[in-house]
This record gives C-alpha cells, structure tokens and sequence, in this order.
C-alpha cells in the first residue's frame, strides 16, 4: 500500500488511540501518589513514538520487556501486570 492508502485506512483507529492514551496519562497526572514501574517503562515507551527510526513497535515492546535470561525460582505473583520491574 501507499502513504496515502495507509492514513485513508488507519489514521482516525490511530487518532483514537492517541487520544485514549492521552487521557489515561491525564487521569494519572492528577491523581496523588508516586510512579511506580510501570509508569516508568509506559513513558520510555512512549519516548520511541517521537522519533523517525524505523521499528517503533519492537522498540515500545522491549520497553516493558525482561530481557533477563537466568530463571527465577519462584514467580512474585500469579498474574501479569504489563510491565517488567527492573531490579535496582
């Protein structure tokens, strides 16, 4: 497809998106409280939106990622949360 095809049939799914993110980070804003981790990798990702380099996606991926390869004994929780808490 073209440019032109690609925002004719993608742009307004996108512009949605944008906005419901915008309105989360709004709702966070205001709320009181400090940042946990996952609000730390949500702005990283979101860091990767504004530049021009290709493999965007890969990139907001790998920013809630664990990269680590030693496996862990026991698993802190039974569900997932999104995000990867990277140790200090």
């Amino acid at each position: 497809m073209t440019r032109q095809q690609i925002l004719d049939l993608y742009f307004l799914d996108a512009r949605h998106k944008l906005i419901d993110l915008a309105a989360f980070l709004d709702r966070v804003e205001h709320a009181e409280g400090p940042d946990d981790f996952r609000l730390k990798n949500f702005r990283a990702a979101l860091t990767e939106l504004s530049t021009k380099k290709k493999g965007k996606a890969k990139k907001v991926l790998l920013a809630f990622s664990d990269l680590t390869t030693k496996p862990i004994a026991k698993a802190a929780g039974k569900g997932a949360c999104g995000a990867w808490k990277k140790d200090k």
